[in-house]
């Protein structure tokens, strides 16, 4: 049995309850799932309406994509929609699909209150690792509608790519959502920090970015696992949550209206210029 801290931050009337489920996944999709089963579990006796799992939750990065993929409506996707469903909540988690040729994709997949998927845009080809070797990027950017309101969907390595994060805000999202597997290094907490905190003022916008969180036993430095540290920013660059390095759930209240009021006083996306 892992031991999940439950931490519930702000609880007030009419706002989103969002969980925070930061865990370093297997190779295993069946031990992954059961993962899945039990902080999704929790996070729906704490009354969230949503709960947000690591990018690679399915299968990490340490085993072949390929071996582990399956399509966006096989069996793994399948048990994490009906588990959505019986708890009357909505996941999003990251997964690995099969496209019908040796590359598959890196996906998020939504399910319960409302369905939809996101295939990872930006491939992190970068320090010494080539994600496209056996990924195909997506290609376009995705929200969804819950509650009333519009969320924004994006992947790790998307979080250095201020556009994507304008765009969604312009597409109407109060809150973009970034699983990862951010691959530890030198300067890789200092980075993750700066980065989302940096989307979040850019596009005015909440950013929810959980994180796996660090393994065990060290990887081979070139693997993506994970560092914990996951995190919660408000519109202005507030970090209203930050967690630790081990596995945790942490539930909070975010109160999307708030997103207006902070556009307004500051309105950067309107103020923005094409050159």
């Amino acid at each position: 049995m892992i031991y999940c801290a439950i931490r519930v931050v702000g609880c007030h009337a009419g706002r989103m309850r969002v969980a925070l489920a930061q865990f370093a996944a297997s190779t295993d999709p069946a031990e992954n799932l059961a993962r899945v089963r039990e902080f999704a579990t929790d996070a729906a006796a704490q009354g969230a309406e949503l709960v947000v799992f690591p990018e690679a939750t399915m299968c990490s990065f340490a085993r072949p994509r390929a071996d582990a993929a399956e399509p966006f409506d096989g069996p793994w996707a399948a048990s994490v929609r009906e588990l959505a469903t019986g708890l009357g909540l909505t996941v999003v988690v990251g997964m690995f699909t099969t496209t019908g040729t040796p590359r598959v994709r890196n996906t998020l997949l939504v399910t319960g209150a409302v369905e939809a998927r996101y295939d990872k845009l930006h491939l992190f080809d970068a320090l010494g690792y080539a994600e496209s070797r056996q990924i195909e990027a997506g290609d376009r950017a995705v929200t969804i509608e819950l509650a009333g309101h519009t969320i924004g969907l994006a992947t790790c390595y998307d979080v250095r790519f201020p556009a994507l994060f304008t765009h969604l805000a312009g597409l109407g999202a109060e809150l973009i959502l970034l699983p990862s597997s951010w691959a530890p290094g030198d300067a890789k907490l200092h980075q993750w920090r700066t980065l989302v905190t940096a989307r979040a003022m850019d596009s005015t916008s909440f950013v929810v970015a959980v994180d796996q969180s660090l393994p065990a036993t060290a990887a081979d430095g070139r693997t993506p696992t994970g560092i914990g540290h996951s995190l919660v920013v408000d519109p202005t660059g507030a970090v209203l949550l930050e967690l630790g390095e081990a596995d945790e759930l942490a539930v909070i209240d975010l109160d999307l209206t708030s997103v207006a009021v902070a556009r307004e006083r500051l309105p950067v996306l309107r103020h923005a210029r094409s050159f």
